[in-house]
């Protein structure tokens, strides 16, 4: 047979194949399928074919095969016939692209079975035409005459006297090469080509599934960030409304005292002051970051609700400098240490209480300090404390991680919070 056919080992034998191009596998048939993307799918295939071709060309180059100009183009038109069948296969496979790995391999063993043989058969319809010529081109660089005879049989015909003696001196010797071959020996050697090419098309397979089991990583590493990111934005949701609840219940009541007295005007200074600070508040995003001096008026408008019910005892002082006016921070972070500030700083005292919020920067670092010269942690005000400073750490911890810490405690003049978290400028 023909070197360029029966090279299955290396050989150029004319049948080349591809493997079955398997769309990005989804482990889940559920979810999305995972496809790998249609240029690195084209350039696998392109890259299998030219390396089969370059390496067939090479072989026959080293062992000196006839008519390299007529094999030449023939390894062309096989070589692109391996894309093409590769292309089909990948199509196949491309149809369980949203099922489990273990099912495509399979399908992928499957399908390359047809494939194998329809580049054998290729390579057979190309190269049988030009078989003899080669073989004849051989005999003649070795000085004998090659032929078939009527039946089939490959002869050669060596110089020099014949065996028997009567017969003329100067006639060659026809020795039989091989004999007419059998259909079985045509279907061995069609197997034989076609298991070749076979274990090409499973090389590329294993090549095309790696390229998806890893794009199925990719995809399922971006799901997982995806996951955790919604996880992340309900978890600082969630935290963001516990803010209040008791506030507006507090107010309401408060409301109510104000319209039974007969304080008709201090009652519509609150509803005016709650319905701006609920607008201002609800018209956030509540995983989202606010300035600085937003998160401040809000506060100063929380305190002007409360200066209603506490008109003599409720003191404000807010102190920030301009240039840290346009910092980010978590919106309402300080909501919970203002209102536990009234709660406990003023509501429970006789006296005047200035509550006071500072901001300060250092060692890169926005330091913000909600503070109250009331008598410090009221009896029994443990538990709203814990609720109110662990809300605030939460949301901190879920936004900047360890960045941030919350200090909290009594102080000499009454009670203080200092916030420490990243200096993140607007813009």
């Amino acid at each position: 047979m023909l070197d360029d056919r029966a090279g299955a080992d290396g050989a150029d034998a004319p049948h080349g194949g591809a493997m079955p191009r398997a769309r990005p596998p989804e482990t889940d048939h559920r979810s999305p399928a995972a496809r790998v993307p249609f240029r690195t799918v084209l350039a696998s295939m392109g890259g299998l074919w030219l390396a089969y071709f370059l390496l067939v060309t090479l072989r026959g180059s080293l062992v000196g095969l006839e008519l390299q100009g007529e094999l030449l183009w023939r390894r062309v038109l096989v070589t692109l016939g391996g894309v093409a069948v590769t292309w089909v296969l990948w199509r196949v496979i491309r149809l369980f692209e949203r099922r489990a790995m273990w099912l495509q391999i399979v399908v992928a063993f499957i399908a390359a079975l047809p494939a194998a043989a329809a580049i054998a058969q290729l390579n057979e319809m190309v190269f049988a035409p030009i078989e003899d010529a080669v073989t004849r081109e051989i005999g003649v660089r070795q000085g004998v005459s090659i032929r078939r005879d009527e039946a089939g049989n490959l002869l050669v015909d060596v110089p020099g006297p014949a065996m028997p003696a009567a017969q003329d001196p100067a006639a060659p010797t026809t020795i039989v090469l091989a004999k007419a071959p059998t259909g079985i020996d045509r279907w061995r050697q069609f197997t034989d080509v076609a298991l070749g090419r076979y274990f090409l098309l499973i090389a590329w397979a294993a090549l095309y599934l790696a390229l998806v089991a890893a794009q199925r990583a990719r995809l399922a590493e971006r799901e997982g960030q995806r996951l955790r990111s919604a996880a992340k934005a309900a978890e600082l949701r969630s935290l963001r409304y516990q803010v209040n609840p008791h506030f507006l219940f507090n107010t309401l009541n408060s409301l109510s005292a104000l319209v039974m007295t007969g304080k008709e005007e201090r009652a519509e200074q609150m509803i005016h002051s709650l319905s701006r600070f609920y607008r201002h508040s609800l018209a956030e995003d509540p995983t989202g970051d606010v300035l600085l001096e937003e998160e401040l008026e809000l506060q100063a408008l929380y305190l002007e609700i409360e200066s209603v019910r506490f008109p003599d005892r409720l003191r404000v002082t807010i102190d920030c400098p301009p240039e840290l006016a346009r910092c980010r921070v978590p919106g309402m972070i300080l909501q919970p240490l203002v209102e536990n500030s009234v709660k406990y700083g003023v509501s429970t005292s006789s006296r005047p209480v200035t509550i006071t919020i500072r901001a300060r920067a250092a060692d890169g670092q926005l330091l913000v300090t909600v503070a109250d010269d009331g008598p410090g942690t009221a009896p029994g005000a443990g538990a709203g404390f814990g609720i109110g400073i662990g809300n605030v750490r939460d949301r901190l911890r879920a936004r900047f991680g360890a960045e941030t810490s919350v200090v909290s405690g009594p102080t000499a003049t009454g009670y203080e919070t200092r916030l420490a978290l990243p200096l993140v400028r607007h813009g």
